[in-house]
């Protein structure tokens, strides 16, 4: 199923008013405090730019951090993040100590003209994750137009994502705007050859994915340890790689349905256990020794898939191809990104996994578009409608 068409920053008039920007700022923070990890901060930048220069009176963030189960936890605040997002701004950012109430409702209106100010984190109240109207009203009323721009909570029907919506003339932010064109773009309108890679661990989080593309790619290779049960299910020798028996016959099910379009390994790394420094060995995928388990692509399969990838029109890549967090067992991935970053083919990859994968093999910014929501992504690629892009398109200025 499409996603429905959005309205975009363009549609809205801000200058002079409030602009409400739901942000995805769920980064890692170190042991000191400070963001570990500043890619979602970045992707940010944009649509606060954008608002600043179009005369915005003031732009208000909000975002969730963590998991702090509805109640302020210090480990999870997002004070540390102001600083780190100012750095990058290049301009002050105010911090609100909560994200509602009269004491944020003065600071808001205190605010200089051309401020940025960072609300305390969403999760620090249960009608967050409830989608509370009376919670997603006060939200509201800090604003006077609303922008989501935080794609990898699209798939969440929370207040901040969907309830502010309906309160205030609302639109999809730069990066909001940008992941729903490039994923549906790539599933309704792809150039082709149409080629789809999926990895990841199980085919159990991945049987709506494999069902959704196989229609529309004209080839879906097939990585990770998922494999394995295809492998299994067409009476390969698998060791004492990772199967899901009971999803076998499901398995066998679907490369019956693909046909040829489905594509598995035709080699391995293997190994006795998953650590560093294990030793190694590269064998037939369909033939994986007792006491052995297949851990990585191996190979010949990279050196195949390669090909298919550079004479690819479009390629939508979704999980890692082994087990990539053990460097010994990531080759597989970075040797087909980097055939895919040296190709001419429009490079959609997504999935939390695959993006850190690529950005430890120095090619995420080499591919068309990396995606910055996990979930978000995944359930796109199904064929889902996010409440997130949904609240969007169905309101009214």
């Amino acid at each position: 199923m499409a996603q429905p068409a959005t309205r975009t920053l363009e549609s809205l008039d801000v200058a002079g008013r409030r602009a409400l920007v739901r942000v995805d700022f769920n980064v890692p923070l170190k042991a000191d405090g400070g963001v570990g990890d500043a890619t979602r901060l970045r992707a940010s930048l944009p649509t606060v730019r954008w608002l600043l220069d179009h005369g915005a009176r003031a732009v208000i963030l909000m975002s969730h951090l963590g998991r702090p189960d509805g109640k302020p936890n210090p480990a999870y605040s997002l004070r540390p993040v102001a600083a780190s997002f100012a750095e990058l701004l290049g301009q002050r950012v105010e911090f609100a100590a909560d994200c509602v109430g009269d004491d944020v409702e003065r600071a808001v209106r205190s605010l200089e003209p051309g401020a940025v100010l960072l609300l305390e984190n969403l999760r620090f109240h249960p009608e967050e994750e409830t989608n509370d109207p009376g919670f997603a009203r006060r939200l509201a009323n800090l604003g006077d137009v609303y922008i989501n721009d935080a794609f990898g909570t699209a798939h969440r029907a929370h207040a901040s994502t969907v309830g502010v919506a309906r309160y205030l003339p609302s639109a999809a932010g730069l990066l909001m705007q940008r992941e729903v064109e490039a994923l549906g773009g790539a599933l309704e309108s792809p150039k082709r050859p149409f080629v789809g890679i999926v990895g990841g661990a199980k085919i159990s989080t991945k049987i709506a994915v494999l069902e959704n593309l196989l229609p529309r790619v004209d080839k879906l290779l097939v990585g990770g340890a998922m494999m394995f049960t295809f492998l299994k299910a067409r009476g390969c020798q698998v060791g004492r790689s990772l199967v899901e028996d009971e999803h076998v016959a499901l398995a066998r099910r679907i490369a019956d349905e693909a046909g040829a379009k489905l594509v598995l390994p035709a080699d391995t790394v293997a190994a006795s256990e998953l650590r560093a420094g294990a030793r190694t060995q590269v064998v037939d995928a369909c033939a994986v020794p007792d006491g052995l388990m297949g851990l990585d692509v191996g190979p010949r399969t990279v050196a195949s898939w390669a090909r298919v990838v550079q004479e690819a029109g479009t390629v939508l890549w979704n999980g890692p191809l082994g087990a990539y967090e053990v460097a010994d067992f990531a080759k597989g991935t970075a040797e087909l990104a980097k055939a895919l970053a040296d190709s001419a083919a429009t490079s959609i990859v997504g999935g939390g996994d695959l993006v850190a994968a690529i950005e430890a093999a120095g090619v995420a910014d080499r591919m068309s578009h990396v995606s910055t929501g996990g979930g978000a992504s995944l359930e796109f690629i199904e064929g889902k409608v996010l409440p997130g892009v949904a609240a969007l398109a169905a309101t009214e200025s």
